[in-house]
């Protein structure tokens, strides 16, 4: 049972449209007992979609909890028997009003590990072709389209605090070879 924890009791305290928390008893290694709260999400996906000519097309929206805007990469929540790939496809269209002829799959995260079950996947966009966007009638944002190198700068720069942003730029500047 070495780097392991067996759940002994786990209770729902809490039941909301976007996830769910259970208060748990979990057994250590050593046999003690430890409690974790645990915050169930369904997953997202988050979309780096890059143009031919590496310009890259971000989203400028509130974030209620930090009370500010932030400048993301096109993502969402994925629905209840959603694939993460549908769902990159119908946020791209949704939030940039885009489709595109190449979807690549760039990898997996767990943003919030220590008391958080969910999963961003993560996918590269290119060969895009503009339609008009679909915003949900409760979804409010800019669209900002700039190079991806100016992207990569900015996440270096610490200006782009969102991680699948980051993490979703320095992977498609790193696969594009910018």
């Amino acid at each position: 049972m070495h780097l392991e924890e067996k759940t002994v009791k786990s209770e729902t305290v809490y039941e909301g449209p976007i996830f769910t928390i259970t208060h748990d008893t979990a057994e250590l290694e050593n046999g003690k007992d430890a409690v974790r709260d645990v915050l169930h999400h369904s997953g997202g996906v988050g979309i780096v979609p890059v143009t031919d000519d590496n310009q890259v097309y971000l989203v400028r929206q509130f974030r209620y909890p930090f009370h500010t805007t932030t400048l993301e990469i096109p993502a969402g929540k994925i629905n209840e028997g959603e694939q993460p790939y549908e769902c990159g496809k119908r946020e791209l269209l949704e939030e940039i009003g885009c489709t595109c002829k190449e979807y690549t799959d760039i990898g997996d995260m767990y943003p919030t590990p220590a008391y958080d079950t969910e999963i961003t996947h993560m996918y590269l966009a290119r060969g895009l072709e503009q339609h008009s966007q679909k915003l949900d009638e409760d979804e409010f944002l800019d669209v900002v389209k700039m190079p991806l190198s100016e992207a990569v700068k900015l996440v270096l720069e610490g200006k782009l605090p969102d991680g699948k942003t980051q993490l979703g730029i320095l992977k498609a500047a790193r696969i594009l070879g910018i």
